[in-house]
This record gives C-alpha cells, structure tokens and sequence, in this order.
C-alpha cells in the first residue's frame, strides 16, 4: 500500500519499531509455535527457518506502515518454501494471521497513551498490509503447489485425496487445487472408481495418459483397494466417451458418477462411482454407470440388505452344490431376460426347451414360488440381482 495513506501516528510508530524486527520476529514466531501444534514440532519447519521468516514478515509489515520498505525483502518466498516443504496451506494462512494479530497487539501495547485512540482508528490501514501480505503468499504457495503437482505425482495424488475424501483444507480452497491438478476450466466432471485387482494395483492401468491423448484433463490416486479419479469432460466427449475409453483400458470392474458442473460436489460424486463400480459383476472388467440400472445401484448401495434378501428368496438354492446352483442360476437368467420364453431361453442356453421347463419347475419347488405370479418372478429377479452383485454363484 502507498506510504503517504497510512495515519501519521502509525507512521511514526511502526518507524520506532522496525529497528526491533529481530526480537519481535522472535517473538512472533514463539507466538505461532504455541498456537499452531505444526510448526512447534519442528518437522517440516526448523525452528530457526520460523523465526527467520518471521523476522521477513516483521519488516514487511511495519516497513509498509513506515513508508520504509527495503528492497529485496519479500514475504513470498516463506509461500514457496512451505508449499515445497509440504505444509497445508490452510496451516500456512492461519501462521500468518497469528503473526498479523501479533503485531496488531505490539502496536496497541507500544504507542504512546495519546495515540492509542488514533491508532485503533487506523486498524484497517494496518488489516490492509496483513491481507496484501497474505494474498501475496497464497499467490506464491499456489504456484510452487502447481509447479510441485506438475512435477510430482504423489503430490498430485495427495491433492486429488483431498477432493475425493472432502478433506476441510482442501474443500476451502477447491478452486486452488482445481487450478494445481490443472482441471479448474472445465464445466462438466465426473468421478471414476476402478477396483484394484489386487491391493494397490491399477484397475485402469495409465489411463491419465490414455484421457491425455483425446485432450481429456483428469488427476487420479491409488488407494489400497480402488483407484480413483476425477475427470474434466469437454465439448464432444461425454460420459458415453468416457466409459469405451475406460472399457478399453480397465482390468476390473468400474464405476463412473452422475456428471457434477462443480467440483465442491465431487465428495458425492465420488460415493455415486463407488455405487456403481459396485453394481458391477465381481470379476469383470464392465463399467458401470450410476443411475443406468437403478435397481442394481440401489442394491448395490444396501449391501447388507441385498444379502438377506437373496437369503430370503434363494437360501435352498445358494445351499446346492456349486455345478447345481450354477445351472439353476443360469437358467432362471435366461427364462427371465426371454420373458419366460422356453423356447428363447433354451436356445440361449443350447438345450432342449423340455430341459429349462424342469429346471424352472425345480426352481419353483425348491423356492416355494410359483413364477407365473408376476410378483414372484419379480422378487426372483431382484434376488438374482443381489447374488450378480454380492458375488455369491
């Protein structure tokens, strides 16, 4: 800010101070590591490196109050060493406000009685320094962040976790961390999660580069079980796009969410690709839709419950030995996606119609349904569904 606006008593009075920048910064910096339980562990941040920025941030402040700024002592470089150190940003800010709340007591505590009155009138003058003092480090983080993502996958990994999971710094500032993972333009997104076919394996082996390749951004994470990611659609490709791409690429089943026009919604997005990678049949490499089988979706989702109907209306069959549940199984598909069709259904399957009419019949028996009702059929169908899901035949 220009020197001729701050109040002439604040002038003067950060003037006096500034020869001190040494000891406050000092200061300064035991108040940031007694209320900040990050830096006073020293881990990320020494000690001594604290202090030092402290003492930067001491003569920024007061040298701008003074109309004294020294050339070549700049702030920002405390933004680009704590983003390269791997401190939250969220961390970061709040150091800063402990230090502008600092100095805003020296300066209440150090002026003279008479210019006490003044100086509270003066406040904003000195928020003003403060805020320009952050808004200059957010700058400086932001681009070591999005430099350390480009160059870092891990740290692009971490980034993307935060989204996904709805970590509280992160969802605070969305629109950083968009811009670090280089997905901020876009207005279309969704989420994909690929089971992993084994722990920490990729289920979508280098599909960022496959996205890359059709002018797809997209930033993804490997977690033990799923990997998972966010996607930034465009222009004349679509989520129908997206899932041949995926079923190009994927070695297990997968789930893609409802498209979301923000990524603060991504949190949901992300439950609505599980779902749907869910729905998906055990041990396939499908991909899934969210909301394209509802009945499947809502199974999927109630896991628990699923199992105690599939119990409830296939307990005498799930009980046969594995070549009869098979057979059964395989069967009662069939005569249902015919219709109950015999004849349909037994060329599906290769066998005479008289076969499938004994299976069903059998079927019935065992299950005490008669699948002429339309409501047995139906709760047939839908415990047929819930074994697909759960994987149990």
């Amino acid at each position: 800010m220009d020197g001729p606006d701050v109040n002439p008593e604040l002038r003067k009075l950060s003037a006096r101070l500034l020869p001190e920048s040494d000891t406050l910064g000092a200061a300064m910096a035991a108040r940031i590591r007694a209320e900040i339980p990050a830096y006073d562990a020293g881990e990320s941040v020494s000690h001594d490196e604290l202090v030092a920025s402290c003492v930067v941030n001491t003569r920024y402040i007061l040298g701008n109050l003074a109309g004294e700024v020294s050339a070549g002592e700049t702030p920002t470089e405390t933004g680009t060493t704590r983003a390269e150190q791997g401190v939250p940003y969220a961390v970061v800010l709040q150091a800063f406000r402990v230090g502008s709340r600092f100095i805003w007591e020296v300066l209440v505590d150090r002026a003279d009685p008479e210019d006490r009155e003044p100086l509270l009138l003066a406040a904003a003058d000195i928020w003003a320094v403060s805020d320009q003092l952050a808004a200059d480090v957010t700058d400086a983080y932001r681009r070591a962040m999005a430099d350390r993502a480009r160059r870092d996958g891990q740290m692009r990994a971490v980034l993307v976790g935060s989204l996904l999971d709805g970590d509280s710094d992160a969802t605070a500032y969305v629109g950083e961390t968009a811009g670090m993972l280089d997905l901020g333009r876009a207005s279309e997104y969704v989420v994909v999660s690929a089971e992993s076919p084994a722990p920490g394996s990729e289920g979508l082996p280098d599909v960022e580069r496959a996205l890359t390749r059709v002018n797809v951004r997209s930033a993804w994470r490997l977690g033990p079980d799923h990997q998972e990611g966010v996607v930034a659609l465009r222009l004349g490709f679509g989520p129908d796009h997206l899932a041949d791409l995926l079923g190009g690429v994927a070695r297990s089943r997968v789930g893609i969410s409802s498209v979301v026009t923000r990524l603060d919604d991504v949190q949901e997005a992300r439950r609505q690709a599980r779902v749907a990678c869910a729905a998906v049949s055990p041990g396939t490499n499908a991909v899934g839709r969210f909301g394209a089988d509802p009945l499947a979706i809502l199974l999927a989702a109630s896991p628990d419950q699923a199992r105690v109907l599939a119990d409830a209306v296939l307990a005498p069959v799930l009980a046969l030995p594995a070549e009869d549940r098979d057979i059964v199984f395989a069967t009662a598909r069939a005569w249902l996606a015919a219709g109950g069709s015999t004849s349909t259904a037994a060329r599906e399957l290769h066998v005479h119609r008289n076969t499938v009419r004994y299976r069903i019949r059998r079927l019935e028996e065992i299950t005490g349904r008669d699948l002429a009702r339309p409501v047995d059929a139906a709760e047939l169908y839908v415990a047929l569904e819930c074994v697909r899901i759960l994987g149990l035949g």
